[in-house]
């Protein structure tokens, strides 16, 4: 019965070491960014140009600047309703709907309970995921009640990347990758093996490290490499079972297939 078993073991990590996802091309597009943000499944790209935050579809193109801030840090269009800005320098999120309009402005350097942020994504309802440096701590802010709804336990070590959906919430630092759930609660958590940059797509995640891209299905600890023919990967982004891949100022499309 032994033999039996390490045989059933051994043919399931042979199974195993060679799922991956090829990603096979589709076309290609030009776009000049300096940062892509987000392309919905309308194919509607958000992304940063010259600390200006653009909304491209296929007939239209609006921005939304904002030069008293400064420079542009990062964006989130998760929820294209309420789309947030983030203005490091300035300690300052903007709040925009899908006009780009600005329905909301927080300042944390005005707030009572002062909150040094270093990380921004989007939360459910009208809060925010943010990392306090100050406390090296995650939490859940409501920027209507300037209330903070959840937090974690202190993380130590340096915070690379933070992205989020409804209900989860992923930061990536130098040692591990944890995931919360909208409590603030810890419900997993990986050793980080070289990753700097990190998305979500319907609660998977796709981990870069140096030039090549990593799939992680939700409820599943397999590390799933994704075949992307040494294309060069500067950004990357995935919706459903697109992925999209900017580089040397081209939008390149590719579909998801397992091998």
């Amino acid at each position: 019965m032994k033999y039996i078993f390490y045989i059933i073991l051994f043919l399931s990590f042979s199974i195993f070491a060679q799922e991956s996802f090829e990603a096979k091309f589709i076309k290609k597009i030009d776009l000049h960014a300096d940062t892509l943000i987000s392309i919905d499944n309308f194919g509607t790209s958000y992304y940063i140009k010259d600390d200006v935050f653009y909304k491209k579809t296929n007939t239209n193109t609006i921005s939304y600047n904002n030069l008293q801030l400064g420079t542009l840090h990062s964006a989130n269009a998760f929820n294209t309703l309420k789309i947030n800005l983030f203005y490091k320098d300035f300690n300052t999120v903007i709040i925009l709907d899908n006009r780009l309009a600005e329905i909301f402005k927080i300042d944390f350097n005005t707030l009572s309970n002062y909150k040094n942020v270093l990380h921004v994504s989007t939360g459910h309802d009208n809060t925010i995921w943010i990392f306090n440096q100050d406390l090296q701590k995650l939490e859940l802010f409501d920027y209507k009640s300037k209330t903070t709804r959840a937090q974690t336990a202190p993380v130590q070590s340096t915070v690379i990347d933070l992205k989020s959906n409804y209900n989860f919430c992923w930061l990536l630092t130098e040692n591990y990758l944890y995931t919360y759930n909208y409590f603030g609660s810890l419900i997993n958590k990986r050793p980080n093996l070289g990753y700097t940059a990190l998305i979500e797509s319907n609660d998977n995640i796709i981990l870069k490290k140096e030039n090549n891209l990593f799939y992680i299905k939700k409820d599943n600890d397999a590390t799933i490499p994704i075949t992307t023919s040494n294309l060069l990967i500067n950004q990357f982004f995935v919706t459903n079972e697109t992925l999209y891949i900017y580089t040397d100022k081209t939008l390149q499309q590719y579909q998801l297939k397992p091998n």
